[in-house]
This record gives C-alpha cells, sequence and structure tokens, in this order.
C-alpha cells in the first residue's frame, strides 16, 4: 500500500464465487476423467477439461491425494454406511452377502472407484478409515456367519478380503466384455465357496463368460491396459498456468 492510500479492500464476492465454481468444476471434471482413464489420469487432462489452468487445479488441490478425496469422498462414506447397516443385519450371512453386492455395485460405477478401492493409494484421508472399516466389518460378520454355522469354519477374514480385492480388479474388464453387471456372476461363485456344509448350493445368475470374452478381459487386465486417449502422456503437471 503507498502513502495516502486508504485499507485494502477485500475480494469481491465475485471473485469467492469464481474460486468455488473452479473449485466444482475441477471436481467434476476430475470425476469424469478417473471414471474413463483410472486414478493415473494426466491432471493436466482434468485441468483443461474444467476449463482451468494447471495453476488453479493446484491451488485448490496441492496433490493428486486431495484431489482424489474430494471427488470420492461421498462413494467412500456410503461404502461405510453400507457396512454399519450390514452389522445390524440379524443373519450374519444375509448381511455380508447384501453389504459386499453394495461394495460391488460401487467398484462397477466407474474405473477410478475401482482404482481407488481396491488399491491402496497413501494420503486420502476418507481412504484409510473406509479400509479400516471394510475390514471390520467384514470380520464382525465373518465371526458372527460362523458362529451362525452359515459360512465355512475355516475362512479367515485375510481369506475373504484379498479374494474381493482380485474379484474388484476384474470387474470393469468384465463390464467392457459382458455388460455392467457381468460382476454378479463371480461374486455368487465366490460366496458360494464361503458357505457352510448344511448349505444347498443355488444356481448362478447371469451367463458364463465366452472364450472370446474370457480372452478379452484378461487382456484389460494386463500391464499394457490402454491410457489416455486425448495425447497426453500422463503424471504431474508443471506449476504454472496453461
Amino acid at each position: 500500500m503507498t502513502v495516502g492510500e486508504g485499507p485494502e479492500t477485500p475480494a469481491p464476492p465475485r471473485l469467492r464465487r469464481d474460486a468455488r465454481r473452479n473449485r466444482e468444476r475441477l471436481v467434476e471434471a476430475a470425476h469424469a476423467v478417473f471414471a474413463e482413464q483410472g486414478l493415473e489420469a494426466p491432471l493436466d487432462v482434468i485441468a483443461r477439461r474444467a476449463g482451468v489452468g494447471n495453476a488453479t487445479l493446484y491451488r485448490h488441490f496441492p496433490t493428486r491425494a486431495t484431489l482424489v478425496d474430494a471427488v470420492f469422498r461421498d462413494q467412500l462414506t456410503g461404502t461405510m454406511e453400507a457396512g454399519e447397516r450390514a452389522r445390524r443385519a440379524p443373519d450374519a450371512w444375509a448381511g455380508l452377502a447384501g453389504y459386499l453386492d453394495a461394495v460391488f455395485a460401487t467398484l462397477a460405477a466407474d474405473r477410478g472407484t475401482n482404482d481407488l478401492m481396491t488399491t491402496r493409494l497413501p494420503d486420502v484421508e476418507t481412504l484409510g478409515a473406509v479400509h479400516a472399516h471394510h475390514r471390520e466389518t467384514v470380520d464382525v460378520l465373518l465371526e458372527r456367519a460362523r458362529a451362525q454355522g452359515s459360512v465355512r469354519a475355516d475362512v479367515t477374514t485375510e481369506d475373504l478380503l484379498f479374494t474381493l480385492a482380485a474379484l474388484g480388479r476384474a470387474v470393469p474388464p468384465l463390464a467392457v466384455a459382458a455388460g455392467p453387471d457381468a460382476w454378479r456372476r463371480p461374486l455368487a461363485l465366490f460366496l458360494e465357496g464361503l458357505r457352510g456344509p448344511a448349505h444347498e448350493p443355488r444356481p448362478l445368475p447371469g451367463r458364463p463368460l465366452d472364450e472370446e470374452e474370457l480372452g478379452q478381459v484378461l487382456g484389460e487386465m494386463g500391464p499394457h491396459r490402454a491410457g489416455p486417449t486425448d495425447g497426453s502422456t500422463g503424471g504431474a503437471v508443471a506449476d504454472g498456468e496453461t
């Protein structure tokens, strides 16, 4: 401030509204790009789709983890709410099966959610709480189901979590090859394998993959999974407006 000038006036409300709108546009764009390309999608693609520069993105979200948390917080907390409902079910098996159905419906929603929930991404504030709650939910329901005789006595929480993560990674390529609900059949097959000895096997839902579809799924799960299609090379973006 120079001599003779009055005190600086605060930024007009319009600027604050613009900042909020930029943040909203970034979250919307990030959700769309992560859904299409997964969590490794280039951040400069997100900035361009939101119609802002890279520096604007970094002012709102200094790291990829803070952006991911803002995009997926509601979906992640929704999974925790499903876990709470499952724990209150009188029949532990019904609670477990219903909970896993809700989890896999979330995994099928988009590739970004799937990447987030089937891998470990450090520094995402909400994610650590979700993983801990997920493990606790599975542990509680398995213990009750074993006591009720509806689950095999030798199944551990780690058995279930490992198999769920592996099956969850197959959900996006399954959707591409055989439709958005194709995950229901392998999940049902897995659940049948958990049942106790007194259980009468039930027919599996949906239809099995054919040879061509299986090849497509395995190809999509490989390390050569298709990357961005807009010509971007990926990775972090430089500080500074474009």
